[in-house]
């Protein structure tokens, strides 16, 4: 395809206005963040009187932060194990054996990520709130409550995506571990794993990313104890005023393991989505 010139001027001003709208309010998050508190209570102003990393500090005495550090990392890094254990059996399956129901079973699968979670907040509550009653287990305001809500909602969109990725990955190669003697699990095991690790890492990525920053849920089914950074920022904003430099350095530390984490898997990550949608 060959690109006109007025193609080229479309798309550079159409990338520099996407840039614009995403590095504007960057730079908002991060200048708000090293302001002092005079600079942020008064009328908004694009540079700061003066640097401080004062905010860096107060957020953690202002409100519990550490507490909700530990809680988040819990509950995600649990959900993303648990999510990325069954995903692996699910789709593995789906990919290579052939039962009963089999097209039916992924048509399912994939068609709960056209509902809006909010459409399950009360049910999923009420489902809670009756296994506490029978049963005795805490699910509303503990950990396992949040896991299991966080694995489930995540467990859907990576069973399609390892699917396709196991998929791609040649037959030949568990049937020769098979013929040396290695049973089904072992050649997934010992075999497909480790070739399909880029795809497994997008997955887990896609798990962390979706329990990490998750909102709505953590707000009903945690409680005090077990509140999450996603409610725990909300903390910063009391009746008489916002400490907006916290706020923001908050943001910005609870930012950090995603963008961390994003970049040492990246290559892992691309290869993993882009491989896993070809199917």
């Amino acid at each position: 395809m060959i690109e006109t010139r007025g193609f080229k001027i479309f798309r550079f001003f159409g990338l520099a206005f996407l840039s614009i709208v995403v590095i504007v309010p960057l730079y908002v998050v991060l200048t708000t963040s090293i302001k002092p508190l005079a600079d942020v209570q008064g009328l908004f102003t694009w540079i700061p009187s003066r640097v401080t990393l004062e905010p860096y500090l107060q957020i953690w005495q202002t409100v519990p932060l550490a507490t909700y550090f530990k809680n988040s990392l819990i509950v995600t890094v649990s959900a993303t194990i648990l999510s990325v254990a069954m995903a692996v059996l699910a789709a593995y399956a789906l990919a290579r054996m052939r039962f009963r129901g089999q097209r039916s079973f992924s048509l399912v699968v994939l068609s709960t990520q056209m509902f809006p979670g909010i459409l399950f907040l009360l049910p999923l509550f009420l489902i809670f709130v009756q296994i506490q009653r029978t049963v005795g287990v805490q699910l509303t305001g503990s950990y396992l409550g949040l896991i299991i809500t966080y694995m489930t909602f995540s467990l859907p969109f990576s069973i399609w995506m390892l699917t396709g990725y196991f998929a791609s990955i040649p037959k030949e190669l568990e049937e020769a571990s098979m013929i040396d003697g290695t049973g089904r699990l072992g050649a997934l095991f010992r075999v497909v794993i480790p070739v399909a690790k880029p795809g497994i890492i997008a997955v887990a990525v896609y798990a962390f990313i979706t329990a990490w920053g998750e909102v709505l849920f953590a707000s009903v089914l945690t409680s005090k104890d077990t509140r999450t950074l996603s409610i725990g920022l909300r903390a910063y904003a009391s009746q008489q005023d916002v400490y907006w430099n916290q706020l923001m350095a908050a943001s910005v530390v609870v930012s950090l393991p995603v963008l961390i984490g994003f970049m040492l898997v990246q290559k892992h990550l691309i290869t993993g989505l882009s491989s896993g949608a070809v199917k």
